[in-house]
């Protein structure tokens, strides 16, 4: 396991790609990702999320910036370390086994030194690590693609890297798969302590795997912040509609209060606004209800704004009703548990509940 007294940073700065005249990529992107952390980058196509993984791998030249891990310098000025001496494994999309090797030599692959006995140690080792133990005489034909995946990080961790680079792992997997696979994979990082990056486009995934998500837009890095802050605050509207569903409202702050006035009614705010008058608020489907705007008996429904039903998803966990509310241009989306009630057509009443953000 690698030494948990030495800290596996990895930084990277002013980080700057191009594939020729006018076709910037990297445009001086910042990343810090602390030792032993699982960080996600997560961005749109063509953002630069491939290319900054395969600059840290070594496989492509930086135009300018720095990548250091645990202090050393992979990428600088006069500086470009092969990728065999960077000690960073990789896991590539679909796993990427050798057809013509059983599993335990797929795993032992990269494994140096004469003595037979600690590679099949070590080998033994990540195979019970990534709960393939006794799979090692089996060839990867006859595994699963959650199993070839789970043997594609066994044999870069089999090294003992400072750092693992995860290339979209899961994308070939199908749903059922993809959860399972994903929790062993972050257990088995964990166990070793090594600093991984994962690289998606899938929001769910980089929020419910990554200790860090990094949001990469137009080469940069627009956000990097823990799963939760980065729902819960986003850095603008472009990042929160992102990450996950966002109602985006127009906004004018009353006075010196920490309440915005919208087409839902007066929102309040967080953090309190600093001498902005009018913005975008930022809520989450989910802070909105629904209410009977006919009853008497829901002490909210006087405080609700009057919307009607255009649209129901139902998606068993929980549905999205789309209202179209006055004074919108677009309709707003609630989310909803447990049953719906309501379906297109009908009058119903829409609460905010919870603080919005607002972005100038």
């Amino acid at each position: 396991m690698n030494d948990p007294e030495r800290r596996n940073d990895l930084r990277v700065e002013r980080l700057a790609k191009s594939y020729g005249p006018g076709a910037p990529v990297l445009r001086g992107l910042d990343l810090t990702v602390p030792g032993g952390a699982l960080a996600a980058v997560l961005g749109p196509s063509g953002c630069g999320k491939t290319t900054l993984l395969r600059i840290v791998a070594g496989f492509l030249r930086a135009d300018a910036g720095t990548v250091t891990l645990g202090g050393r310098t992979l990428t600088g000025p006069g500086v470009h370390l092969p990728p065999e001496r960077r000690r960073v494994g990789i896991v590539p999309q679909e796993g990427a086994l050798f057809p013509h090797l059983s599993v335990a030599r797929n795993v032992a692959f990269g494994l140096a030194g004469p003595d037979r006995g600690e590679r099949r140690r070590r080998t033994d080792e990540m195979l019970d690590l990534v709960g393939l133990a006794g799979h090692g005489d089996r060839m990867p034909h006859e595994l699963s693609g959650g199993q070839q995946q789970r043997i594609a990080l066994a044999r870069a961790l089999a090294p003992r890297p400072d750092l693992v680079l995860l290339d979209e792992p899961f994308n070939a997997l199908d749903s059922a798969l993809r959860a399972g696979v994903r929790a062993d994979v972050r257990a088995a990082l964990r166990a070793t302590g090594a600093t991984a990056l994962l690289v998606t486009h899938d929001q769910q995934e980089a929020l419910s795997t990554a200790d860090l998500v990094a949001v990469v837009r137009q080469g940069r890095v627009a956000q990097c912040d823990t799963p939760q802050e980065l729902y819960r605050s986003p850095a603008d509207p472009w990042v929160a509609g992102f990450v996950g569903d966002a109602v985006l409202l127009p906004g004018t702050v009353r006075g010196d209060s920490a309440t915005a006035t919208t087409a839902l009614g007066t929102v309040k705010l967080a953090p309190r606004p600093h001498g902005w008058r009018t913005g975008t608020v930022v809520l989450r489907p989910e802070q909105l209800r629904l209410t009977d705007p006919d009853s008497d008996a829901d002490a909210d429904a006087a405080e609700a704004v009057r919307g009607t039903v255009t649209d129901v998803c139902f998606y068993g966990h929980d549905a999205k009703v789309t209202v179209a509310v006055p004074g919108l241009d677009e309709p707003v989306e609630v989310r909803l548990a447990g049953p719906v009630r309501v379906g297109p057509g009908q009058e119903t009443g829409v609460l905010v509940t919870g603080e919005a953000t607002l972005h100038p």
